[in-house]
């Protein structure tokens, strides 16, 4: 048990390094009950004593460990995954209230696009057409699950926005547009590595696995409201497909 960081040319940054090899650890049981302390762990991993601590607190904030004052960092149960029921009328705040967790919406990046062909004909408007899109963060429990990429066409949802960033909920800034309710039209799901991108932002090793969901959501006339992109990580959710 035991392996040194180096200044690789790779693109990812060192505490990372060290805790994608405290997960390796976990995973073929090294570690089953408490980690080494700091500044074993440094000299093992070849970095100082903050690196360490960086990676620790990304590992305990994403459930993996838990700090306990005078004792050390121990090593938590593996969580059940979070249920995701995924329908026509699929609702990811709600369905987690549901559940007696804490949902979060956090807007990452927001900028107006030019639409290319391909998302143009899911929202059925004309290449050029001016869009909103949001990059978005859902956590859950203090835990990041998901990134997502939204559109919206300008023109009629001129203040997606900053009526997202104000309410942390698509559902609510598309209230405030006269979109009362809306349905799920279509759901594909992919599977794929996670790009260095959102690895950073769902706090996870870079050989881990989303679950890709690519999704058209509908008014109650069939109208087109939201085109979107998001990114689950497999080992924190569990995506249910219920019959309609």
């Amino acid at each position: 048990m035991g392996q040194r960081v180096n200044g690789t040319d790779d693109g990812i940054s060192r505490w990372r390094r060290v805790a994608d090899g405290i997960r390796e650890w976990v995973r073929d049981g090294s570690i089953t009950d408490q980690l080494p302390p700091e500044v074993e762990l440094a000299a093992r991993f070849g970095v100082n004593r903050h690196t360490v601590r960086r990676a620790i607190a990304a590992l305990t904030a994403e459930g993996l460990l838990r700090a306990e004052r005078g004792r050390g960092t121990f090593l938590n149960a593996v969580a059940p995954r979070i249920i995701y029921p995924v329908g026509e009328r699929a609702r990811f705040s709600e369905s987690m209230v549901q559940q007696s967790l804490e949902p979060r919406g956090r807007l990452i990046k927001a900028e107006r696009v030019a639409a290319k062909s391909s998302v143009a004909a899911l929202l059925d408007c004309r290449p050029g057409t001016p869009l909103h899109r949001l990059e978005r963060l859902a956590v859950v429990e203090g835990m990041p699950l998901s990134r997502s990429t939204s559109y919206f066409v300008a023109e009629r949802f001129p203040d997606i926005i900053s009526a997202y960033a104000e309410t942390g909920s698509v559902t609510e800034a598309l209230r405030r547009h006269g979109v009362t309710d809306y349905r799920r039209r279509e759901t594909r799901i992919t599977a794929t590595r996670i790009s260095a991108g959102d690895a950073e932002y769902l706090n996870c090793t870079s050989d881990s696995i989303v679950l890709v969901s690519n999704a058209i959501d509908v008014d109650l006339e069939g109208k087109p409201v939201q085109a979107i992109r998001t990114r689950f990580l497999a080992d924190r959710m569990e995506l249910v497909f219920a019959a309609s």
